[in-house]
C-alpha cells in the first residue's frame, strides 16, 4: 500500500485517531515526533486539544490518586484524574519517553492504552478520540522494555525515522529568511549514523548558534561532560575520526552562500556572559560546564539580576526534590491538580538557574528537568514569563580526579541550544576580586598571573584566592586556604612567592609604572633605539599591562596611554586580538587618541 504524501507519521496520527487505536511510536531522540504531533494536531483536527504528558516525569500520583470526597452528605473514597485528563473538549493524548516511567506508572500507562480508561475513569467519555505512547527504543535511554503480548496486541506500533516527521518544514518555519536548503543537502549527504549522532533537534541547534555569531560546535551536546563527536563506528566497533569540524564548516559554509552571517568564530572572549544574555533575548536554554570554584555560578546570577532587575529563581540539585518543584493535589472539582511551587507561578518575567545540574538528589528530580528544558512546562503548566534557563556543572574529571557527578544521555543532553565548556581564564572573576578586597587582591592576582605555572592557575581557584585573601587579612597561615586533598596533602602550589609579595617585597605592577611614569617612559625610548625586539623593560611593561585587569588600566590610563605607544607593533596588536568588546574599546581610544 502506498503512503500519501506528507510525513508518514502524520498520516499514522490520523489513521490511529479515525480507527480508535492506540498508536505506539518508536524513534530515535530528537527527530521531531513530538512536535509533528502538536502541529499536525493543530492543524489537522479543528477543535482537538493535544494532552502531552511526559512519562519520565512522572510521579506514581501525577496521574491518579484516591482522596475522600463529600458526596450525598457524606465522605466517600473517590479516585481523582490528573486535571489535564478533562479539558472539557475532545483530545488526543501524547505519552511522551513512555518507556522511561517507572513501574508503578507503566502498570497505569497499559491500563490507559489497552482500555483507554485510568482507573473507575473512561477517557473516551472525558473527550478522548486518540492516544499515543512515543520513545525511543534504545537501552541507553530508557528504563523499561514491553514484552507482554497481551499488551501488544492492543496497539499499533509505527517506527519512524527522520524522514518520517516534518522537520524539515519546521526548522524552514523557525528560521525564515534563510535559505536552508544547503545545509539539509549535507546532512542528507551524511552517513545515517551520523545523521542519528546530528539530530534534527542537534541540527535546530547548530543553526542557532551559527547565526547569533557564537561558534557552530556549541550546538552539539555534552554527552557525559564531553562533546558529542560526530563519529561513525569502525568495522572493528569503535568510533572512528570525528568529523564534526569538517560537516559544522560544511554547514557555516552553505549559511554564508544563503546571505547568511554564520562567522563560526574559534573563540569568543567573555563568552558566559554572551551566551546569558542572548539565553534571555531569544528565550534558550543553555549549559555551562566548567571546573569548579571558577565563578560561573556568580557570573550568571549577576548577568541575570543586571538584564531583568530580579533574582533568578535558583535550584541546586544535591538538595532539590520532586516536591520542591510541584506536587499533585486534590481539588474541589474533583480533579487532581498539580500545585507548582510559589516562585514558577505568576506572570512576570522569570529565569532559571539549575545549579550542580549533574548532581541530582534523585533521578526523579533529574527526569522533572527534562520536561522543563525542553517544554518551558512543568507537570503539563506552561511556565509564565520563563526568559531562560541555565543549567550549571562540573566536568567528570578536572586536574586527573574523578568528580562525583552522575551520567546523562544524549535525550537529555540535547535540550540544551548552546552547550557551553568553560575554563577559568573565560570568567572575568578578577575584576570582581578587585572591587571587593583592594589592593590586596591586587598583590595576589599579581602572584597568580605571574609566578606559577598553567597547572598551579587550575589549582589555585577563584574560590580558593578569595579565601587566600580573607584568611590573610585575619592574619592565618595560607596554606590552610588551599584545597586539602587527604592524608595531610594539600594543593600542591608553593605559596613562598605569594607570601614575599603580601609582605610588601617590591614588585612591579600598573601602580609601580605609574609612580615612575618618566622614567619608564625614558627606558622604553632606550630600548627602541636598540632594537625592534626591545629590552627587559619592554618586557616587563608589555607583561605588567597585559595582566592589568580593565579596572586598573582605567585607573591608570595615563600610564597606560604614554608607555603602550612605545612598545613593539606586534606587541601593541595582542591588546586588541581576541580580548572583550570593552577591553578592545579602551585600547584603541587609547591608540586612537593617545591620551
Amino acid at each position: 500500500m502506498s503512503m500519501p504524501d506528507g510525513p508518514r507519521l502524520a498520516h499514522f496520527i490520523d489513521t490511529m485517531i479515525g480507527l480508535g487505536i492506540t498508536g505506539q511510536v518508536f524513534g530515535d531522540h530528537g527527530i521531531g515526533k513530538t512536535s509533528t504531533f502538536f502541529h499536525h494536531v493543530r492543524r489537522a483536527h479543528e477543535g482537538v486539544r493535544l494532552v502531552y504528558v511526559p512519562a519520565a516525569n512522572l510521579t506514581p500520583d501525577d496521574l491518579l490518586v484516591n482522596a475522600p470526597v463529600r458526596q450525598d452528605g457524606e465522605l466517600v473514597l473517590r479516585q481523582l484524574i490528573m486535571r489535564q485528563l478533562r479539558p472539557g473538549k475532545p483530545f488526543v493524548l501524547l505519552i511522551d519517553d513512555s518507556l522511561q516511567a517507572g513501574a508503578t506508572i507503566q502498570s497505569q500507562l497499559m491500563q490507559v492504552a489497552c482500555d483507554w480508561t485510568l482507573g473507575e475513569h473512561d477517557l473516551r467519555a472525558l473527550g478522548c478520540v486518540g492516544v499515543f505512547l512515543t520513545d525511543n527504543e534504545s537501552r541507553d535511554e530508557t528504563g523499561a522494555r514491553r514484552s507482554d503480548l497481551a499488551i501488544l496486541d492492543r496497539m499499533a506500533t509505527l517506527r519512524v525515522t527522520a524522514a518520517d516527521t516534518a522537520w524539515r518544514a519546521a526548522l524552514s518555519r523557525k528560521f525564515r529568511g534563510v535559505d536552508l536548503a544547503g545545509v539539509f543537502r549535507v546532512w542528507a549527504s551524511l552517513p545515517a549514523e551520523l545523521r542519528r549522532l546530528l539530530s534534527p533537534r542537534t541540527l535546530e541547534h547548530v543553526l542557532d548558534c551559527a547565526l547569533e555569531g557564537f561558534p557552530l560546535a556549541w550546538g552539539l551536546p555534552l554527552v557525559d561532560g564531553r562533546r558529542l563527536p560526530l563519529a561513525a563506528p569502525g568495522k572493528d566497533g569503535r568510533p572512528g575520526e570525528d568529523r564534526a569540524p569538517e560537516i559544522l564548516g560544511r554547514i557555516a559554509e552553505e549559511l554564508r552562500r544563503a546571505g547568511a552571517d554564520a562567522p563560526d568564530p574559534g573563540h569568543l572572549p567573555d563568552a558566559v556572559r554572551r551566551v546569558v544574555r542572548t539565553a534571555l533575548e531569544r528565550r534558550w536554554s543553555v549549559l555551562v560546564q566548567g571546573p569548579p570554584g571558577c565563578g560561573k555560578t556568580e557570573v550568571v546570577k549577576e548577568v541575570m539580576r543586571e538584564e531583568l532587575g530580579i533574582d533568578p529563581l535558583y535550584f541546586s540539585l544535591p538538595v532539590t526534590n520532586v516536591e520542591d518543584l510541584c506536587a499533585p493535589v486534590p481539588t474541589l472539582d474533583g480533579t487532581l491538580d498539580n500545585l507548582l511551587a510559589a516562585p514558577f507561578t505568576g506572570s512576570g518575567d522569570k529565569a532559571i538557574v539549575w545549579d550542580e545540574y549533574n548532581r541530582p538528589k534523585d533521578k526523579a528530580a533529574f527526569a522533572r528537568l527534562m520536561e522543563i528544558t525542553q517544554e518551558w512546562s512543568l507537570a503539563g503548566r506552561r511556565i509564565e514569563g520563563l526568559r531562560a534557563q541555565i543549567a550549571l556543572q562540573n566536568p567528570p574529571y578536572h586536574l586527573g580526579r574523578k568528580l562525583l557527578v552522575a551520567r546523562n544521555s544524549i535525550a537529555q543532553a540535547s535540550r540544551f541550544t548552546v552547550s557551553l565548556e568553560i575554563d577559568p581564564e573565560d570568567i572575568p572573576a578578577n575584576e570582581w576580586l578587585i572591587a571587593r578586597y583592594g589592593a590586596t587582591a591586587e598583590t595576589v592576582l599579581e602572584w597568580w598571573k605571574n609566578d606559577i605555572d598553567d597547572e598551579g592557575r587550575q589549582w589555585m581557584t577563584k574560590r580558593t584566592l578569595e579565601r587566600l585573601i580573607r584568611l590573610h587579612g585575619r592574619g592565618l597561615p595560607l596554606d590552610v586556604a588551599k584545597i586539602y586533598l587527604g592524608d595531610g596533602e594539600y594543593a600542591p602550589v608553593p605559596l613562598g612567592e605569594l607570601e614575599a609579595r603580601l609582605a610588601s617585597r617590591p614588585v612591579t605592577g600598573l601602580r609601580e609604572l605609574a609612580a615612575d611614569l618618566d622614567g619608564w617612559e625614558g627606558r622604553l625610548r632606550a630600548a627602541r633605539e636598540e632594537g625592534p625586539e626591545g629590552s627587559d623593560a619592554t618586557d616587563v611593561v608589555h607583561r605588567v599591562l597585559a595582566n592589568a585587569e580593565l579596572s586598573q588600566l582605567r585607573e591608570h590610563r595615563e600610564a597606560a596611554a604614554r608607555l603602550a605607544p612605545l612598545l613593539p607593533p606586534k606587541l601593541k596588536a595582542t591588546y586588541l586580538v581576541g580580548v572583550d568588546a570593552d577591553r578592545q574599546r579602551f585600547w584603541t581610544d587609547v591608540f586612537v587618541s593617545g591620551a
